[in-house]
């Protein structure tokens, strides 16, 4: 028999916030985290470019301790985030539960710091690796560190489809409580990618936007990537109530597929069909209750293929949905993107509030849903839907409802 799953704390390490309330607070205040950084390792080398960082984390780094101070930036942020999660829930894994709970995180990228470091350290100052190198830079490193710090011995391992990874997490998780296999898990991504080389390797892409990132408006040129980590605790539903947990959300459908067909330019059906499994499950009496937070990237392609896979599930109905693009906010954190935004998703939900898609200039034709624009709107909600779209055409969607 199929069990009911919900979540029950949450943590953000994010662009806006450093955690879940600040991050919240800056998304419903329309505030805008994308700042101009110059990178330089090395005398003769340097790139400008707008980005979406994490500030002040630094410190907070340090004082993780053990591997975790030396660990990648991606992991601590990871930490970062679950810290705030495990302790949102009041979750305590004893010798009980410890078999029974998961670590389910993904990540686009891994530890491109340490890729970074190791090969300025070897090509350009003809020294060694750090001796830990590969432990800071596998994708595993935060479900491995969770595992250990929390005293996890449940399945922990790591999804990574590209901008898809932490809903694919998500997703995954939600399914092992589902099946019984556990009972609780910690959920979500982290990506920490702006370094030099890898922000080299976006710009040659040409789809980095000069200035600021505008989801869905007629003159958007680009995406703007950021870091971070979004981690949720799920949790069997007759078991939360039992240890009288507060209850956010409950984790309603999941949908993932393949497009099958391009690497770069997605496949309106594939994300049509993601959409219509996640909600497969749900009863939505009131299309004007419905919250998607889209992926919205602000390209030229995703834009409109996300507008057209949304009529296609919601036929007429589309037009009285409320969606946003909170990327317009916090830029693209790729692998990370749908953790923060399940938050963003699950915020809305418990508190009526649709953040908005700023940066909102000038129609377009070819986008044309209620994308909230500029400002913060009071909606009642009972359904709040995230998407991601990955490069690959790998399609995750995430549904969630109020309880």
């Amino acid at each position: 028999m199929s069990r009911s799953v919900v979540v029950t704390g949450m943590g953000a390490v994010a662009p806006g916030g450093g955690d879940v309330k600040r991050f919240w607070g800056s998304l419903t205040e329309a505030q805008c985290a994308i700042e101009t950084r110059t990178y330089s390792p090395v005398e003769d080398l340097s790139l400008t470019l707008p980005v979406a960082p994490v500030n002040g984390f630094e410190e907070r780094a340090k004082s993780l301790g053990g591997q975790l101070a030396r660990a990648d930036r991606f992991s601590q942020l990871a930490i970062g985030a679950a810290d705030e999660a495990v302790a949102d829930a009041g979750l305590e894994i004893d010798d009980a539960l410890s078999p029974r709970a998961a670590a389910i995180i993904g990540t686009g990228i891994g530890g491109q710091a340490t890729f970074d470091q190791s090969y300025i350290a070897m090509l350009r100052k003809g020294r060694r690796p750090h001796p830990l190198s590969i432990l800071k830079i596998i994708p595993n490193a935060p479900a491995s560190h969770m595992a250990i710090r929390y005293g996890l011995r449940g399945p922990a391992f790591a999804i990574s489809s590209a901008c898809a990874s932490a809903t694919h997490s998500i997703g995954v998780c939600a399914d092992l409580i589902r099946s019984g296999a556990v009972d609780v898990g910690l959920a979500g991504a982290s990506e920490a990618i702006l370094t030099y080389g890898a922000m080299q390797a976006w710009s040659v892409m040409h789809i980095l936007a000069n200035e600021t990132c505008r989801p869905f408006s007629k003159n958007r040129n680009g995406l703007i990537i950021g870091e971070g980590a979004g981690i949720l605790v799920l949790e069997e539903e007759s078991r939360a109530r039992a240890r009288g947990a507060e209850i956010y959300a409950r984790v309603a459908g999941f949908g993932m597929n393949a497009d099958g067909k391009d690497m770069i330019n997605p496949a309106v059906e594939g994300a049509t069909a993601a959409i219509k499994q996640a909600l497969e499950g749900v009863t939505i009496n009131n299309p004007g209750a419905v919250y998607i937070n889209a992926h919205g990237t602000g390209t030229l392609m995703n834009d409109p293929t996300e507008t057209k896979a949304i009529r296609a599930v919601f036929g007429a109905d589309a037009d009285r949905l409320i969606v946003s693009s909170t990327k317009s906010m916090h830029g693209h954190l790729l692998g990370a993107a749908g953790g923060i935004e399940a938050i963003a998703a699950i915020q809305a939900l418990r508190n009526n509030l649709v953040p908005p898609t700023i940066n909102y200039d000038e129609p377009d034709p070819e986008c044309d849903l209620n994308y909230a624009p500029n400002e913060t709107v009071e909606r009642q909600l009972n359904v709040a839907v995230s998407n991601s779209f990955a490069f690959g055409g790998l399609n995750a969607v995430v549904a969630f409802e109020r309880v």
